[in-house]
């Protein structure tokens, strides 16, 4: 029999960072659809995830009662989180209501009842919420077993029917003992720990050996950690067969063309093409102010630029298949591209720009998070400065200045970063951080500068901590840094009169601001 814990997706931003939890618990666990979950024939435990939607939409994701009941029968245990803790209810005869207002962030929870759940945990600790509707009366043989400030019910069981639901979400770090509730649930269900993955790097690039054969293949690099990591991997796996694409798009920092074309050269890559087509890029995207309109445009001139590399290649090497891109799973999260019916938080140009029709799309770390990948990065061998590095956009800058991109705003924007950085690695802040960087506002602000009047661009510094982008809590910096900061960049740079410090954790906000 397959010991194994199943996900059912109903559209959550964080599924697959349950099946990460539950695997690094060592039991092997899938996601299935929901709609789909009909098909679940051996479960050792069920997990229904959380979900954008209200369980009293029309069209909101849902299993049968005939299906949960059977479920039931054959005594598998089931622990419903956020919209599945919800749906739970709402199947077996609770009430769910849309509260009077919504939870968003931590908050802190109450034990009212001991519970297999909540073995070896105190009585009260932080949780992290992200809802708005909550069940405000429970099925009949069902139990309350926490509760917070503003959800009476934030967590329930009922041991006959082996089924728990909680509100919160204990597969985010930022739920405190989340691991250990999840592991309670897992030990309550009998599973064995004897999952466990080795050696990725090895499997990878057999895998890849195995699919690609003696084709030749190219990827798109821009020297952050995902792509670096994933052209490396591409090396080990098929050696010169490999050409590395690095387009600069005119939104990358100061001396980043360079510095990517030494890192390349330094890890050994032979096969290196750079296009500079930052004034084609800035040209289509200087108008338009749309968070989400830029980044599709960025995303099909990244591609034409992409194919017309190709296409010369192909001209050149017929057994040229593939084109490689370093997209990782939080990227296809927030651009509704994996799970069920998963919400759309913006668009991630390697995931939604349009296919190169000549050649099929590979992405080996598409279901892998950006520790994973970094965990990945140094099995195979890379320098620190590379699986050390902080995550910057595909799109660069342009996504870190709000309305149209002026050269005035890319300006402020590129000397902005340069001054962030150079503070951050002077204070020793850049290695504990997730993300740092400052943001140029669509909108201007009065000041006084040599006792004259100002009236200039708005800078916004964000930093983050987090280990997988997936959630992040705003940075607690020392304000004598952020003063410094404040000072050089309204010092230094012309046009800047006021700076500010973003202090919105994610959710509600996400780590970029477009």
């Amino acid at each position: 029999m397959i010991n194994r814990a199943v996900i059912v997706d109903f559209g959550s931003q964080y599924t697959h960072l349950i099946a990460r939890r539950i695997r690094e618990l060592m039991v092997y666990s899938e996601i299935v659809p929901f709609w789909d979950a009909d098909k679940i024939s051996e479960a050792e435990a069920i997990i229904l995830s959380g979900g954008p939607m209200s369980v009293y939409d029309e069209d909101s994701p849902k299993i049968s009662r005939d299906l949960l009941e059977s479920w039931i029968k054959r005594g598998i245990p089931i622990l419903g989180i956020c919209y599945g803790h919800q749906l739970l209810a709402h199947i077996l005869g609770g009430k769910v209501e849309k509260g009077a207002q919504g939870e968003y962030g931590p908050t802190y929870l109450e034990i009212v009842k001991d519970s297999p759940l909540f073995n070896g945990l105190p009585r009260q600790f932080k949780v992290w919420m992200n809802h708005r509707d909550s069940v405000y009366s429970l099925p009949r043989g069902f139990h309350v077993v926490a509760r917070t400030k503003d959800t009476p019910i934030a967590a329930f069981e009922n041991l006959d029917l082996k089924i728990f639901g909680v509100q919160f979400h204990p597969e985010v770090e930022h739920t405190e003992n989340g691991i250990k509730i999840l592991d309670n649930f897992l030990s309550f269900c009998g599973c064995k720990r004897d999952w466990k993955i080795e050696n990725l790097a090895e499997k990878k690039i057999k895998e890849l050996r195995r699919r690609i054969g003696d084709a030749r293949v190219i990827v798109a690099v821009s020297g952050g950690v995902d792509s670096t990591t994933l052209a490396y991997l591409l090396k080990k796996a098929i050696g010169n067969n490999l050409h590395v694409v690095f387009i600069n798009t005119g939104f990358l920092r100061e001396h980043e063309p360079e510095e990517t074309l030494k890192l390349l050269r330094d890890l050994g890559f032979e096969n290196i093409e750079y296009v500079d087509a930052s004034e084609r890029f800035i040209k289509e995207i200087a108008n338009i102010s749309d968070p989400e309109e830029k980044r599709q445009i960025f995303a099909r001139v990244y591609a034409g630029v992409l194919e017309e590399v190709a296409k010369n290649l192909v001209s050149r090497y017929q057994n040229l298949r593939y084109f490689a891109q370093g997209t990782i799973y939080p990227d296809r999260i927030e651009s509704a591209a994996t799970g069920a019916r998963p919400s759309k938080i913006k668009s991630h140009h390697n995931v939604v720009m349009p296919t190169i029709e000549m050649l099929e799309k590979l992405e080996p770390l598409a279901d892998l998070y950006k520790d994973e990948v970094r965990k990945l990065a140094k099995e195979l061998g890379l320098p620190e400065c590379v699986y050390k590095k902080q995550p910057f956009p595909g799109p660069g800058l342009l996504v870190r200045i709000l309305g149209k991109v002026t050269p005035e705003k890319l300006e402020i924007c590129r000397k902005a970063h340069r001054i962030v950085e150079e503070e951050a690695n002077k204070w020793g802040l850049a290695s504990t951080l997730w993300q740092i960087f400052p943001v140029v506002l669509n909108s201007k602000s009065t000041g006084i500068k040599g006792d004259a009047r100002a009236y200039e661009y708005i800078v916004a510094i964000r930093a983050v901590i987090s280990s997988d982008g997936m959630t992040a809590d705003a940075a607690r910096l020392p304000w004598e840094f952020l003063e410094t900061i404040a000072r050089r960049i309204t010092g230094e740079i012309p046009g800047v009169c006021r700076v500010l410090y973003d202090i919105t954790s994610k959710p509600p906000a996400t780590i970029e601001f477009e």
